[in-house]
């Protein structure tokens, strides 16, 4: 059994509501779209994007907090960090990653979303050890990170600064990979 203070990144207790961030941006997801939702925890993303009518497949080393997953949600016990990616040559309509930071998987996950996919990610940023942890640098990223990571793709929304309840610094985006069959710019209207 792990213990929490070896845990390589930093898990926040997951609230029931799934972030505003992936509920303001799932209207970009195609009608019954493969969501892949990455450290997915107990599944409040996961939850909310099959309640859409979403298939979704959650990623996460819990077993206990993967049998909390709705039973229309795919479940894939793995631990990403220290063995190989469980998913190679899987890709998804979507990807979705929040509060969960692990560098060396970046191109698992870009490899993730297929041409004309999105990617949803969001996770704390630097000047996060101001109001608490994460604070270690290892699982904050730099200003700019996700655009320096998504170089090429297409950039619907990105943020890096301060949000309240609680307070905290995040960055996060939202990115079209980029496809011949997409060429043209995906429409924000909600």
């Amino acid at each position: 059994m792990i213990r929490p203070q070896t845990l390589p990144h930093y898990a926040v207790a997951a609230p029931s509501a799934p972030s505003e961030w992936i509920q303001r941006f799932s209207h970009l997801l195609p009608p019954a779209a493969q969501v892949l939702d990455i450290a997915c925890g107990s599944g409040r993303h996961a939850a909310f994007l099959a309640g859409l009518g979403h298939r979704v497949t959650g990623i996460d080393r819990d077993a206990q907090a993967l049998a909390r997953l709705p039973a229309t949600v795919t479940a894939v016990h793995a631990d990403m960090e220290n063995a190989p990616w469980p998913l190679a040559g899987q890709q998804f309509d979507a990807v979705v990653v929040t509060h969960y930071l692990w560098r060396a998987l970046w191109p698992h996950i870009l490899d993730s979303v297929r041409d004309g996919g999105v990617l949803i990610y969001e996770t704390f940023g630097q000047g996060n050890a101001a109001f608490g942890k994460p604070s270690r640098p290892d699982f904050l990223l730099a200003p700019g990170e996700l655009l320096q990571v998504c170089n090429g793709w297409q950039i619907v929304a990105y943020e890096h600064g301060l949000r309240s309840q609680p307070d905290r610094v995040v960055q996060r985006i939202v990115a079209i990979k980029p496809s011949a069959a997409h060429s043209a710019p995906v429409p924000l209207t909600a």
